[in-house]
């Protein structure tokens, strides 16, 4: 297995991985817009990074992207790991693990402590691996508002 940056001659193999990730959980961004967000962290790395798993053949297997930011709880710059997929079919082989392992050296290499990334509630495949590298279940609740528009009356 190779874990590498994602570059830009790389985009045709993430582009179905980024598909499927967004199938698992039942959204549907445009494929011009998973590729112009692929196209603007490759442009600006200073917002975050992708990388990519290829196994032994150079077969795609999986991704995961981490965005920088900072996070007042900690008083420290973090890094947002906000996807991470594996191709159902080599799930369980150590991909994963890869991918977190590499996310965690970019953090590294960038001065920054911490990692920190989410899942769904019933996402129990992810929640083994979590769990099974030492990660630290928090216990937050996830909200969101859209930017435009106004917000409801109380």
């Amino acid at each position: 297995m190779r874990i590498h940056d994602v570059g830009p001659e790389d985009l045709g193999a993430l582009l179905p991985l980024m598909r499927s990730y967004c199938d698992f959980y039942r959204v549907d961004p445009s494929d011009d817009a998973l590729r112009g967000l692929a196209k603007t962290l490759l442009g600006e790395p200073r917002e975050g990074v992708q990388v990519l798993a290829r196994d032994d053949d150079e077969t795609p297997v999986g991704f995961a992207t981490v965005y920088w930011t900072w996070q007042t709880l900690s008083a420290a710059r973090v890094g947002v790991m906000n996807d991470l997929f594996v191709a159902p079919g080599v799930r369980g082989g150590g991909v994963g693990r890869a991918l977190i392992e590499a996310c965690r050296a970019h953090c590294r290499a960038r001065g920054i402590e911490m990692l920190i990334w989410q899942t769904a509630k019933d996402n129990h495949t992810a929640q083994r691996l979590y769990d099974g590298i030492g990660g630290t279940r928090e216990e937050w609740l996830d909200y969101s508002v859209a930017a435009e528009g106004d917000l409801p009356a109380r």
